[in-house]
């Protein structure tokens, strides 16, 4: 199908956005395939959710257009499947037969919009666009917090130590004398641990101690 050999051409290019689409109407699957190719956006295209999860997420920015009512497990149910397994994929619902219950039910559950057909594209594409963007900013934070956590793997407990006391907005005579210890050893530990996390700034390194969650 043509939505399958797009989806194998997306697949190889992570850096694209990817849109998921779940579907089980065939025409709707290739009408959304064709927008988003249109804009410059990869589909990976599923008549089932049992299909979506057997096959790899992207790697890259991407969003689930995910219809309601599916053969098999439902839209729902995919939900809360992908919410059990950590996935944070941002999901847009489509369905034919909303009612304020079930929309409510998924949008408590996480989802960033419910789009009853028929929708217009525009609709739609500005709700993509909102949910790459989000999806974006959550892959940007989370490669930082890998980073600094990283980082912080070089802390010496008495680094540490004097790291929560930064935390806790206390001043290095206050640290000092928490901890037993002089004013000038505060500030040095202090100094070793800004250049073991790279801080640039004092605002840069409560930031990054917050990333640490000491």
């Amino acid at each position: 199908m043509l939505s399958e050999a797009r989806a194998a051409t997306a697949s190889t290019t992570p850096q694209r956005p990817i849109i998921l689409v779940v579907d089980d109407d065939p025409d709707i699957r290739d009408s959304l395939t064709d927008m988003f190719d249109s804009v410059g956006m990869g589909t990976m295209a599923y008549g089932t959710t049992a299909e979506m999860l057997s096959a790899p997420l992207p790697d890259g920015p991407s969003c689930l257009v995910l219809d309601l009512r599916l053969p098999g497990s439902s839209g729902l149910e995919l939900q809360t499947h992908l919410a059990s397994q950590g996935v944070h994929i941002p999901i847009i619902f489509i369905t034919g037969y909303a009612d304020v219950q079930t929309s409510v039910r998924a949008m408590k559950a996480g989802a960033l919009d419910f789009l009853a057909k028929p929708f217009g594209e525009q609709e739609l594409l500005d709700a993509v666009s909102d949910a790459l963007r989000r999806d974006g900013d959550r892959r940007n934070a989370q490669r930082e917090r890998n980073s600094v956590r990283e980082l912080g793997q070089q802390l010496t407990v008495r680094e540490t130590d004097v790291l929560r006391g930064v935390a806790r907005g206390l001043l290095n005579k206050q640290i000092a004398f928490e901890l037993g210890i002089t004013e000038v050893t505060v500030k040095m530990h202090r100094s070793s641990a800004g250049k073991k996390l790279k801080s640039i700034s004092v605002a840069d390194m409560i930031r990054k101690i917050e990333l640490l969650e000491l």
